[in-house]
């Protein structure tokens, strides 16, 4: 038999799919402090809200901050500590108050519960190790979700306001190719880029993950396996943003994530091969080597073309600090898996990157961070020790992972 403890805990992991079985729906319908404060879905056929906690509270926390933070999380069981934090950098305590906005196009208001209350009886006292966040206990006023499906929905006054009062935002996990249609180029992509220049914390759980380097995978006709995209990493599937790629122009593009592209869900599904293309169709032609349409240069110095490879229940947490721009891995105490995170690049350019023809990049630098003690620096792409791969005429000649 399933306890109540079980299917909540079943909750915090299907967050980030928005996924809600009949059973977890119905245990916490007949549990009224677990849904006190939540409100109904807008009365509106464009977008869906929902509220826990008190939206309307007085907010003292900070609305700008001094350093930009960002969760890039790789899928799979949400990692509670990365929502802590986003917490802890809004400056957001139990004396200001504090209102965090989940957006997404598809899926339900499963994040909500997990991140305001702080165990299985819906309490907001203490937080504990795993299971739920306690956003409560640590100062948040609200958790408040947006359904946002269409165009019309990115430009609405009322979601621009939710959004643009937030003082922390996550974008779940779905499909990235309907965050790009419907939310780039619109005033929800402007309310972003406010936030983002105000330092307030944003992050992202695969789908959100994608969209959240200066380059974006769009997967705007359907996803791509590391097979395809190494056998021709201009084969239909392999759809960027911006495209062709460009200096601006892309979604929300932060400028601490510039020159990157990052992928979800590494190892438990093989996606080392898909990134290695990713990151070679940044590479700008020269002569015979290089990429068409690639505007950055290989090689280990400053704006090189990367990449970010995160593995599932992972989250790496990018902050501006006075030693530039830092980031840790963190994971769930119960974890079984490795939860690694890869830092890739290019020290030579590609020699065969052509339309229907298998990839070739030979020395592709992988560092990959498997503790949350070490701190990696960003801008100057050190803290490992790196190792050095090749793909050859569409295959991998080693296994990074």
């Amino acid at each position: 038999m399933t306890t109540r403890s079980g299917l909540l805990r079943t909750c915090r992991r299907l967050a980030g799919q928005g996924i809600m079985t009949a059973g977890l729906a119905l245990l916490l319908a007949t549990q009224p402090a677990a849904i006190a404060g939540t409100r109904k879905p807008a009365s509106t056929a464009s977008y869906s809200y929902f509220a826990t906690g008190n939206p309307d509270a007085a907010v003292s926390a900070p609305s700008t901050l001094n350093a930009p933070s960002f969760v890039l999380m790789g899928g799979g069981p949400d990692v509670d500590e990365a929502f802590r934090w986003m917490i802890d950098r809004a400056g957001i305590t139990p004396k200001t108050g504090g209102r965090f906005v989940v957006i997404r196009a598809t899926g339900t208001e499963a994040y909500n519960p997990y991140i305001y209350y702080s165990n299985d009886a819906s309490s907001t006292s203490s937080p504990p190790a795993e299971l739920w966040v306690g956003g409560a206990a640590l100062g948040l006023s609200s958790v408040e979700t947006l359904v946002i499906p269409s165009i019309e929905a990115a430009n609405d006054e009322t979601v621009n306001a939710i959004v643009g009062r937030a003082n922390a935002v996550f974008i779940a996990g779905g499909d990235q190719a309907d965050y790009i249609r419907y939310w780039k180029g619109t005033r929800l992509d402007g309310t972003l880029k406010s936030l983002m220049a105000k330092n307030i914390p944003l992050g992202g759980t695969s789908a959100g993950l994608a969209v959240l380097g200066q380059f974006d995978y769009a997967a705007l006709n359907g996803t791509v396996t590391s097979k395809q995209a190494l056998s021709n990493p201009y084969n239909k599937y392999m759809t960027l943003d911006p495209a062709p790629p460009a200096p601006t122009g892309g979604f929300i593009a932060p400028p601490a994530l510039a020159n990157l592209i990052t992928d979800s869900h590494l190892d438990s599904r093989d996606r080392m091969g898909r990134l290695f293309a990713f990151v070679a169709r940044l590479v700008r032609p020269d002569g015979s080597t290089g990429c068409s349409g690639g505007i950055l240069p290989a090689g280990g110095g400053t704006g090189t073309a990367r990449g970010i490879g995160i593995a599932v229940e992972t989250a790496l947490l990018v902050q501006g600090d006075r030693a530039g721009v830092t980031a840790r891995r963190v994971t769930n105490p119960s974890t079984s898996t490795e939860s690694a995170v890869y830092f890739v690049r290019p020290l030579n350019p590609p020699t065969a990157c052509l339309d229907g023809k298998p990839l070739t990049m030979t020395t592709v630098e992988v560092q990959k961070l498997t503790d949350s003690g070490t701190v990696f620096n960003l801008g100057e792409w050190s803290g490992l020790k790196p190792r050095t791969f090749d793909a050859v005429s569409g295959e991998l000649t080693a296994s990074p992972y």
